[in-house]
């Protein structure tokens, strides 16, 4: 494992706490507190927070200093039933002949999620779930449509961050899913089962991510 710096260890904290909503939007964030906690300077802290400033998930408020961007949430709800059917597609294209190196990457990808599960490493999952979605879109031989893909994927990321969908109990399902994409990739099935296995994945994901926000709502209206 790379060790990381005084910034990458920064960075990784606050945005851990922004995903898991330990710190919640328009809650400011005290960067002399944080460079205590953290046994630094503030200068790694101001890095990693230009840096998550950049990502659009904390802006500079005058008089206040650093704060958690609000939420977009219908924004990536929508954005996110998009991907859906983009994927899907994609993901069927990809279905005969897809490299065998490949499969043993997805299966590796899926394994290595478990494991940040485990260690309850939420922001490591989110980034490993993307990098095995985008291993299969990589082979998608429609330029265009993958070009499509990855604009969304970078306003997914813009809205909210790579954890939006994550702090659930749907990422246990999800890998299941995965696994279910694998075989199915594997053994070149045909072009609608694959779409709609792949497009209901996401599908799936847009519908608990929507069941969570408005269960979010009752609670605040009570």
């Amino acid at each position: 494992m790379i060790k990381e710096n005084k910034q990458q260890k920064a960075y990784r904290v606050i945005k851990e706490r922004i995903i898991e909503r330990v710190f919640v939007p328009g809650q400011r964030i005290v960067i002399d507190q944080l460079a205590k906690e953290l046994k630094s300077s503030s200068i790694p802290v101001r890095e990693a927070i230009r840096q998550l400033e950049s990502e659009r998930l904390v802006f500079y408020k005058q008089n206040v200093g650093p704060v958690v961007a609000q939420v977009n949430e219908t924004a990536y709800s929508d954005a996110l039933r998009v991907l859906a059917v983009l994927e899907g597609y994609a993901t069927a294209m990809t279905g005969v002949d897809f490299p065998k190196e490949k499969i043993t990457m997805l299966k590796e990808k899926n394994k290595e999620m478990e494991v940040a599960l485990e260690d309850f490493d939420i922001l490591l999952y989110g980034k490993l779930n993307f990098q095995f979605h985008q291993i299969i879109c990589e082979e998608c031989k429609n330029p265009y449509l993958v070009e499509q893909i990855k604009d969304t994927w970078a306003r997914l990321d813009s809205i909210r961050g790579l954890g939006s969908t994550l702090y659930s109990k749907r990422v246990k399902t999800s890998i299941i899913e995965h696994n279910e994409l694998i075989d199915l990739l594997e053994n070149s099935s045909d072009f609608p089962v694959l779409e709609s296995a792949a497009r209901m994945h996401k599908i799936r994901t847009a519908e608990d991510f929507e069941r969570r926000r408005l269960k979010q709502l009752e609670i605040s209206d009570t």
